[in-house]
């Protein structure tokens, strides 16, 4: 059985944190996995960004709650679930994807955690497991399961080289260029076709 494992933010909804930084208006907090390839760099400098505004869970949820699928998103999902196994392994936070995997469809999602303080002051961040995307497609794996991966970041790249097929999906020109050996589409058929031929 193949399962496929698709990134969530950039592939199926907008960014979170680039939603989040123009709405509160602080560019700082647009960046994501796309410019950084240290997850940790990335968020303790979103965390000390957060505390500096005086900014929380609350907040972030609050933009979350405008947030809708990329368009054709939940389209693409619900064919290609109607196909086979999709498993959603993305970065992003419990406390973050629950209103978005409800827009599309109740999805599965392998996510992490924040550690939220009770003023709602986001303290800090659980990882699920090390490396967890490429931790879950080689767990996968020891199952039995084939695995195709798609994402558009540099965290997704482990995954993608750890599947049977892998295929980045409206990646930046930077990692298109530095991994030419992976197909890039920018269109949900295009992707869905490609995923297809492995099925």
């Amino acid at each position: 059985m193949i399962v496929t494992c698709l990134d969530l933010e950039g592939v199926l909804v907008p960014e979170i944190w680039i939603a989040f930084a123009d709405a509160v208006g602080i560019p700082e907090l647009r960046r994501t996995t796309r410019d950084e390839p240290d997850y940790d760099k990335l968020m303790q400098f979103r965390l000390a960004i957060l505390k500096e505004h005086g900014l929380g869970l609350k907040e972030i949820q609050n933009t979350i709650a405008k947030i809708d699928p990329l368009p054709g998103a939940k389209e693409f999902l619900d064919e290609l679930r109607s196909l086979g196994q999709v498993l959603i392994l993305s970065d992003t936070f419990s406390q973050f994807a629950k209103p978005l995997m409800e827009k599309l469809g109740w999805p599965t999602i392998f996510c992490n955690e924040l550690v939220v303080g009770p003023n709602g002051e986001i303290t800090g961040y659980k990882m699920r497991c090390p490396q967890s995307k490429l931790t879950t497609v080689r767990a996968l794996q020891s199952c039995g399961f084939e695995t195709i991966a798609s994402g558009d970041s540099f965290n997704d790249l482990a995954m993608i080289q750890a599947s049977k097929a892998g295929f980045l999906f409206r990646s930046t020109e930077k990692i298109i260029k530095d991994y030419p050996q992976y197909p890039a589409f920018t269109e949900y058929s295009q992707l869905l076709d490609a995923i297809k031929k492995y099925l």
